[in-house]
């Protein structure tokens, strides 16, 4: 049975609440001077302060030649302990490509992404003790590259090789470098008749645990290609793990070899 509580209790109460206020997050101001950013960094970057850093480097072309596949990397190992790494584009209709755990793994990610017009890319590092550290720039877009349907679509063939997983893993002392591709349309749902329907997570994992595992969205291109820098010798078998938005899973093993002769000897 409900009982009512008394008033003396429920003035305690509501005198507790108003006494303790949320404070709202600081947003410092944006170098870039989007006009999208202190909405996304309110929504996106939230559990501690949020400071611009050059020691997350973003590389990527000054201009968007193919705005279908637009290759970012990012680098965030000078931060020490990282706990994730979003990667977004401020004025593209689903922003957030990749939400990224490095776990084991390096703070290092080298993808493709579309872009559907001019825009801020931008990329944040959470580390450890809850802050984010942002860096990014302006790209030039030609546009559509969200709302174009990908090239699997118009050939026709992106069924018969929906969840093919192609990689190579070469050993750098206690790491390997990660190169892996899946085959996927990565719909974005913007164009007609064709729905939403894209890779959503994808986990590494090594001796059974996992060493890295990333959300993905629609915004990240067709085909996904992937750099990652995770723990692995010479002989060790590093699984793949994908599912996407339809609920089908895709799985793949690589092992870790030795790097070819003509790498070696470079």
């Amino acid at each position: 049975m409900w009982v009512r509580p008394p008033i003396a209790f429920l003035a305690i109460a509501l005198a507790c609440i108003s006494a303790a206020p949320l404070k709202a997050q600081a947003i410092p101001a944006d170098p870039l001077a989007s006009p999208m950013w202190n909405d996304l960094a309110g929504v996106l970057l939230k559990g501690g302060p949020i400071g611009f850093d050059d020691r997350v480097i973003v590389a990527f072309p000054d201009i968007a030649e193919n705005q279908h596949a637009f290759p970012v990397t990012i680098d965030a190992r000078k931060l020490g302990d990282v706990r994730r790494i979003l990667l977004f584009a401020d004025l593209n209709p689903i922003p957030v490509a990749i939400d990224f755990a490095p776990g084991k793994a390096s703070a290092y990610l080298s993808i493709r992404i579309k872009l559907d017009q001019r825009t801020p890319v931008r990329v944040a590092v959470q580390t450890a003790d809850g802050a984010w550290h942002v860096n990014g720039g302006w790209i030039d877009a030609a546009g559509g590259g969200c709302s174009a349907p990908p090239v699997s679509r118009v050939k026709g063939d992106w069924s018969d090789h929906l969840g093919e997983i192609r990689g190579l893993a070469i050993a750098d002392g206690d790491a390997a470098r990660l190169r892996l591709t899946l085959r996927h349309p990565m719909d974005t749902g913007l164009v007609d008749n064709i729905s939403l329907y894209h890779l959503e997570t994808l986990a590494i994992e090594r001796d059974g645990a996992t060493v890295g595992a990333m959300r993905l969205e629609a915004s990240v291109a067709e085909d996904p290609a992937l750099t990652l820098m995770v723990p692995g010798r010479i002989g060790d078998m590093l699984t793949i793990a994908a599912r996407d938005t339809n609920g089908r899973t895709f799985h793949g093993k690589l092992m870790v070899t030795a790097a070819p002769a003509h790498m070696a000897a470079r």
